[in-house]
């Protein structure tokens, strides 16, 4: 529960307004500044690190006296990717599982919950971004939390002796994923502490993450740890194999001189340094050069952590509950791209499952940045705009058109995560998508929202 006992202990004095917390593993003290109280860095489990490098994550240990709350984490350990939409606030590093908590100042309780999911193409990206900052959501009366999980070779990777030793009894591979769960599950556990309602949570990614929230509606394991799904610029996708993965595993460790008949190559691959384990992967290199063997591989379809998501919608085995998604006007491979299409695709198959679903395209461009994007809103471009952050991103360019734009998606997305419903009276009316008129909410050009047919 929140408290007002002046308990810090080996702290810095801070000059902002402090706020305490009790969750299950301490206490933590955050800040409060501008109506919104913010609580950073928190763990949510062990530091992956060690023994623990390809482990399933492990319970945090208590800690005693007060935690300082008021910095983030590090994000996962990565080689940043500078034109990367959103780049990151803090060095990378293996010890990077932690939550980050906003909620309007004051006591209310019960509010509302809405857990973001970067994206980044499962081998960059972080929460702690000035643009993934919660505090102007939180302004509308909503809980925002962000985390971090594991990516690159640290989120995915497999090799025999991995699945041979299996200490987590078949939790292998997807460990960035098995993050997310875990995260999920420390809000349920913890987010009445910060005033939220648990049974009110959102989960909300968008490209790698809108692929994570896919992945999180079609587990197994992620039953009852959420309410509402929101999708942006993320198809569903099936990954590969374990044996796939096993076999992408043994070439990552033959090109470190670890061959996979070596009785120490797990351990000789955990004492690996962290840079090493990225060997210079991220979204400008990913790709695997002609005539070279694979080393990394994205998530994949195991049947327990993940599953194909294409297949469990088609044929009905997924949680239902209302979902809002949609791809930018000019996402990845432009209007026949996968972005696009994979958004389509899967407001069809949510309607004909009778869920509630609620379609978009975002087209709107800021206004310093039009010269540059004639074609229309690139990839990730609304993120600073259903964040309501497009003051951060474009600073002193940012336009009035701009903040008209971003109030616009904001308050749909606000809406949603208090209700399952993106409308109020002072907005377009966005209907449930039905594949029979296939409208679509057109966040447009002008910074407004039209309803137009999405016509391939």
């Amino acid at each position: 529960m929140l408290t007002t006992a002046a308990t810090a202990q080996f702290l810095p004095p801070t000059q902002a307004p402090v706020a305490r917390v009790r969750i299950d593993t301490g206490a933590l003290r955050g800040s409060s500044a501008d109506g919104v109280t913010a609580f950073k860095g928190i763990p949510f489990a062990a530091p992956p690190v060690g023994a623990l490098r390809w482990r399933a994550p492990q319970p945090i240990a208590n800690w005693s006296g007060e935690r300082d709350a008021t910095r983030y984490g590090h994000d996962c350990m990565q080689l940043p990717f500078p034109s990367d939409a959103a780049p990151l606030g803090t060095p990378p590093a293996e010890d990077c599982l932690y939550a980050n908590v906003w909620k309007p100042a004051g006591n209310a309780r019960a509010l509302p919950v809405m857990v973001w999911i970067y994206g980044g193409g499962f081998v960059n990206g972080g929460s702690s971004p000035p643009t993934y900052s919660g505090a102007p959501l939180a302004r509308k009366g909503i809980v925002v939390v962000s985390f971090n999980y594991r990516i690159g070779r640290f989120g995915t990777f497999a090799h025999p002796q991995l699945t041979k030793a299996d200490p987590d009894r078949g939790l292998l591979a997807n460990y960035g994923y098995m993050d997310q769960l875990a995260a999920l599950r420390w809000v349920k556990r913890n987010i009445a502490e910060f005033g939220g309602d648990p049974g009110n949570v959102t989960i909300i990614g968008e490209s790698a993450g809108g692929m994570s929230v896919h992945a999180l509606l079609t587990s197994p394991l992620a039953v009852g740890l959420f309410e509402k799904a929101v999708i942006q610029s993320g198809r569903a996708s099936p990954g590969p194999s374990l044996a796939d993965a096993e076999a992408i595993g043994v070439n990552f460790a033959k090109s470190k001189g670890i061959a996979d008949s070596d009785p120490g190559a797990l351990a000789k691959l955990r004492a690996l340094p962290a840079d090493l384990v990225v060997d210079g992967l991220n979204l400008a290199s990913m790709a695997t050069p002609r005539g070279r063997k694979s080393t990394y591989t994205g998530p994949i379809v195991d049947g327990r952590i993940a599953v194909d998501p294409v297949a469990a919608y088609r044929e009905g085995r997924f949680s239902k509950m209302p979902v809002m998604l949609g791809a930018t006007s000019n996402d990845i491979g432009g209007s026949d791209g996968y972005m696009i299409v994979g958004a389509r695709n899967a407001a069809q198959a949510l309607a004909q499952a009778h869920v509630p679903a609620y379609y978009y395209r975002f087209s709107y461009v800021a206004t310093s940045a039009r010269d540059a994007s004639p074609k229309g809103a690139g990839h990730a471009t609304d993120i600073p705009f259903f964040f309501d952050t497009a003051d951060v991103k474009y600073g002193a360019q940012t336009s009035p058109t701009d903040r008209a734009a971003a109030r616009t998606a904001s308050d749909y997305l606000v809406n949603f995560v208090k209700r399952g419903d993106p409308n109020d009276a002072s907005l377009t009316t966005w209907p449930r998508y039905s594949s029979k008129d296939a409208e679509m909410l057109d966040l447009d050009a002008k910074g407004g929202a039209t309803l137009v047919s999405d016509t391939p």
